[in-house]
C-alpha cells in the first residue's frame, strides 16, 4: 500500500499541468503559513501568550482554543491572519440563507456563471464588512485590562491602535480570501478548505509535543498517560478515519432505466444507469457553518462587557448540555439545508422524464421526485447523526483519556472530519488528473462504492 502511494505521488509530478497546479497550491499554503507569523503592530506578544496559557490551564481554552485551531494558531499570537477564513465562511452562510429566501438572489443563482460571479462578489463585500466588525471588537477587547486579568497586552491603547488593528486584520482576512480563490482558480482542490486544513494540521507538532510530555513520567506538573492509553487512542483514531471515509464516500445508488427511443432514423437501445445519492452531501460545510454560528455568542461575550451576552455564552459554553443540543441541531439543519440547495428532486425527475428514463417500480414525474426526496431525507439524517457524533468526540476523549483539547482534537472531532474530507476531495481531483493522462493513481479499485 505504501509503495502504491509513493508511486502515485511520483506520477503526480510527471504531468506538467498537474505538477504546476500542485506547486502553486503548495506555494499559496506556504504564503498563508508565513502570514500567520506576521505580528499585529502594538501587541505585546509575551503578555498575550501568558494570557492564553492561563485560560488554557484554567478553562481548557474554551472558545479560544477552537477559534485558534481554525486560525492555524494565528489568534494566540494576534498576527495578520488572526481572523482566518471565518469572516468569509460567515458571509457565505448569510448569502446561502438570503439566496433561499430572496427571489431576486434565487433568480440570480440560476443564471449560470454570471450569476455565480455576482453572488460571489456580494460574498466578498460581506466578508469585508464582517472583518471590519470583528477586528473592531478585537481591538476593544485587547485594550481592556479587565479582560486580560491585569496583563498589559497593548503598549499604546487608543484610537490609533484601534484603526491599525482593524486595517491589519481586515487586510489579512481579505488577503486570505484572495489566496483561497487563487487555489480554486489556478491550483487544485477547494481553496478555503485547504487553508482551514493547513491551519488545523499546523497545530499537530504542538499536540505531539504535549503528548510526548504526558508520556514522559519525569515531566513535572503534567498529567500523565500510559502507553496502553496512547495505543487505544491511536486505534480509536484509525476507526474514526475509516468511519469518516466510508460516510463521506458512501452512496445510495438509485437504478434508472432508459426506454428505447427514435433518434433520427435509428432506434436506440435502452440503457441502465443509476443516480448516486451521497450519504453526506454537505461534506465539511455543515460542520463549519454550525461551528461558526455556535461560536458567535461566546465571541461577542468575550469582546463586549454585557451581562446579557455573558449569560447566553454561559448557557451554551463548551461542555454544557445546551451546547451539544444546539450544536447537533445546527449540524443537522445545515446538512439538510445544503442538501436542499444542491439537490433538486423535481428537476432531476423532469430531466429523466425528458430523456425517457424512469426508476423501476416508480411512476415518472411527481412520484419519482417524491421517491428521491424520501430516500435523500433518510440517508441525510444518517449522515447528519454521524457528523454530530464525530463533532462531540473531543469532549469524550478529554473525559475518557484525561488529555487537553489540543491533543483530543487530533483523535476525533471537527478537525479530523475536516482534514479527512478535504484530503479525500483533494486526492479525488488528483486521481482524476492521473487517470485522464493514463497514469496509475493512489487507488487500484477506484472509489469506495455505496449501497446499490
Amino acid at each position: 500500500m505504501l509503495s502504491l502511494y509513493i508511486k502515485g505521488i511520483s506520477n503526480c509530478f510527471k504531468i506538467p499541468e498537474l505538477r504546476k497546479k500542485l506547486l502553486f497550491t503548495i506555494a499559496i499554503i506556504a504564503v498563508y503559513r508565513v502570514g500567520c507569523y506576521v505580528p499585529t503592530p502594538g501587541i505585546d506578544g509575551v503578555a498575550l501568550s501568558e494570557y492564553f496559557r492561563r485560560i488554557t490551564e484554567t478553562t481548557g481554552g474554551g472558545v479560544f482554543s477552537i477559534m485558534n485551531m481554525f486560525s492555524g494558531g494565528a489568534l494566540a499570537k494576534l498576527t495578520l491572519f488572526s481572523l482566518g477564513v471565518m469572516p468569509y465562511i460567515s458571509s457565505s452562510i448569510i448569502m446561502q440563507l438570503l439566496t433561499a429566501v430572496i427571489p431576486a438572489l434565487e433568480k440570480l443563482s440560476k443564471e449560470g456563471q454570471a450569476g455565480y460571479q455576482k453572488i460571489n462578489q456580494y460574498t466578498r463585500y460581506g466578508t469585508l464588512a464582517l472583518s471590519l466588525i470583528q477586528s473592531y471588537f478585537i481591538a476593544l477587547w485587547l485594550q481592556s485590562p479587565q479582560a486580560f486579568q491585569g496583563l498589559q497586552v497593548v503598549s499604546k491603547p487608543g484610537i490609533g491602535f484601534c484603526m491599525t488593528t482593524m486595517i491589519t486584520l481586515t487586510c489579512g482576512s481579505i488577503l486570505l480570501m484572495w489566496l483561497g480563490e487563487q487555489i480554486q482558480a489556478q491550483g487544485i482542490g477547494n481553496g478555503m478548505s485547504l487553508i482551514i486544513t493547513a491551519g488545523i494540521l499546523s497545530n499537530a507538532p504542538t499536540a505531539m509535543h504535549t503528548l510526548m510530555l504526558m508520556l514522559n513520567p519525569k515531566t513535572p506538573g503534567a498529567a500523565q498517560i500510559q502507553p496502553l492509553t496512547l495505543l487505544m487512542m491511536i486505534v480509536f483514531l484509525i476507526l474514526v478515519i475509516l468511519g469518516i471515509t466510508m460516510i463521506t464516500q458512501g452512496q445510495r445508488r438509485i437504478p434508472v432505466q432508459y426506454a428505447r427511443r427514435m433518434v433520427g432514423n435509428q432506434m436506440t437501445q435502452g440503457q441502465n444507469s443509476f443516480i448516486p445519492l451521497k450519504v453526506d452531501t454537505s461534506g465539511v460545510i455543515a460542520i463549519i457553518f454550525a461551528q461558526s454560528l455556535i461560536l458567535f455568542p461566546a465571541t461577542l461575550a468575550s469582546f463586549i462587557p454585557s451581562q446579557t451576552f455573558q449569560n447566553i455564552a454561559h448557557v451554551i459554553h463548551r461542555g454544557a448540555g445546551w451546547y451539544y443540543v444546539i450544536f447537533a441541531f445546527l449540524i443537522i439543519f445545515f446538512c439538510y439545508f445544503y442538501t436542499a440547495i444542491v439537490f433538486n428532486p423535481v428537476e432531476i425527475s423532469e430531466n429523466m422524464k425528458k430523456h425517457g428514463g424512469f426508476v423501476p417500480g416508480v411512476r415518472p414525474g411527481q412520484n419519482t421526485a417524491d421517491y428521491l426526496d424520501f430516500v435523500m431525507t433518510r440517508i441525510t439524517l444518517a449522515g447528519a447523526i454521524f457528523i454530530c457524533v464525530i463533532a462531540v468526540m473531543p469532549e469524550m476523549i478529554m473525559a475518557s483519556f484525561k488529555v487537553p483539547y489540543l491533543v483530543a482534537s487530533f483523535f476525533g472531532g471537527t478537525g479530523v472530519l475536516i482534514c479527512v474530507g478535504v484530503m479525500l476531495d483533494f486526492m479525488k481531483q488528483v486521481e482524476s488528473h492521473l487517470q485522464m493522462h493514463h497514469y496509475e493513481g493512489f487507488m487500484k479499485t477506484g472509489h469506495i462504492r455505496g449501497r446499490r
